[in-house]
């Protein structure tokens, strides 16, 4: 494959990137792989904590693509083994651990769903239990013995914990450790990661050098913030959109994001070619509500198709503007001629228990045919004719009787 000029590939690369160690160290290793027509190997880790991802992952996942489209190895690593260490970035106390089969499994589906926006065919994707799984004891003290207690704590959150008495376990000190030498096996050229990344990042890079690999270079990308506009996207916090959203709740929660984020989300989750990007940032002082319902209906598109934002748009309106149920309802129907609403909430799904569901009507968040039910014992008759349930603000069901004949 022939390369872009080095000049081309870095006005590229550094488009968004918070900082790069070293800017220098990548333009000869970019230099090098133009000489010998020979692609960077280029690292991304996600720890799968949690079986899904959100568009804060997307942020540094569109960087790899990137390089990828610039003709470079994409390498996708999925922590398997580091997720039952936990990983300490910007935490004030230990995480808890997974298990091998709870790692695993979270890790089945991170490919699908990075793949959203990688080249799958291009990407190579890694589990780290393969090698760090393979480790003896031995191994793992040698390693230590790379890197210093005193090292460690110039980290900024076991500074803190640290000084404020919070415990540290032992554990999380190797964290970082394992993390790098996944880049010691790999002998990656460079590795990607978020700003709460970059310690890990640069103890991959020590870590090299101290295995006589020459060191990767270090990219971190901002963090995005989530739909409510103060804490980092998190799936933990409630403020994420996630990869598997669908498309009308993927809609709705991007345009519930505040006004001061539609330059950000713009800028980091929409590629550089994205056309109509430039009529959002017009509208976003004038006309946010504009700008942000075209933002939504892009961020949809991404992930799904035009035809899907349309939907999600004209659901959104008849749901949250018209104030009626969508015309998409699937029929469910129930053998009984009526229901308790308690019962009838949990055979339906929208409450998991009648401890919820009756918080749920003491909350006037459950409407049947347009009339609110306040009554915990109501009875709600059922027939060969449908009856819609509203159950909070977004979840609709269409049920009726079934027929017998």
């Amino acid at each position: 494959m022939r390369f872009p000029t080095v000049k081309e590939q870095l006005d590229i690369i550094a488009g968004n990137v918070v900082e790069i160690i070293s800017v220098d160290e990548l333009e000869q290793k970019l230099l090098q792989s133009l000489k010998t027509c020979k692609p960077l190997k280029v690292k991304l880790g996600a720890d799968p904590s949690r079986p899904d991802l959100h568009l804060g992952h997307s942020v540094v996942l569109r960087k790899l693509r990137e390089f990828q489209d610039l003709g470079h190895e994409a390498i996708l690593i999925i922590g398997d083994f580091t997720a039952m260490i936990g990983d300490p970035s910007g935490k004030s106390k230990t995480r808890p651990q997974l298990s091998a089969e709870e790692a695993r499994e979270n890790g089945l589906s991170y490919f699908e769903q990075a793949s959203k926006i990688l080249d799958p065919e291009k990407t190579t994707i890694c589990y780290n239990a393969d090698w760090l799984g393979k480790m003896s004891f031995a191994d793992v003290i040698k390693l230590s013995s790379h890197y210093t207690v005193a090292r460690m704590l110039e980290r900024d959150d076991f500074e803190r914990r640290y000084r404020a008495q919070e415990p540290i376990s032992i554990h999380e000190f190797l964290y970082p450790l394992a993390q790098g030498m996944d880049s010691v096996h790999l002998r990656n050229d460079v590795e990607l990661g978020g700003t709460d990344q970059k310690f890990n990042l640069l103890v991959g890079r020590d870590l090299q050098r101290e295995y006589g690999i020459t060191p990767q270079v270090c990219i971190t990308m901002s963090l995005l913030v989530g739909t409510d506009g103060k804490e980092k996207m998190s799936k933990s916090l409630g403020n994420a959109i996630c990869f598997n959203d669908s498309p009308a709740d993927m809609y709705g929660k991007a345009l519930s994001i505040p006004d001061t984020l539609i330059e950000t989300y713009c800028k980091l989750l929409l590629p550089k070619s994205e056309a109509g990007v430039a009529e959002i940032f017009e509208q976003r002082e004038a006309e946010p509500r504009t700008a942000k319902r075209a933002l939504a209906k892009k961020i949809v598109a991404l992930y799904y198709s035009e035809e899907a934002a349309e939907g999600a748009e004209t659901h959104f309106d008849q749901v949250f503007i018209l104030k009626k149920a969508p015309d998409t309802l699937e029929l469910l129907e129930v053998d009984e001629q009526s229901l308790p609403i308690i019962d009838l909430l949990i055979t339906l799904g929208a409450a998991v228990s009648k401890s919820e569901a009756r918080r749920m009507i003491q909350q006037n968040s459950i409407v049947v045919d347009e009339q609110k039910i306040a009554d915990i014992h109501a009875i709600i008759e059922l027939g060969s004719d449908p009856k819609i349930i509203k159950a909070g603000k977004r979840k609709f069901f269409k049920v009726a009787t079934r027929k017998t004949f």
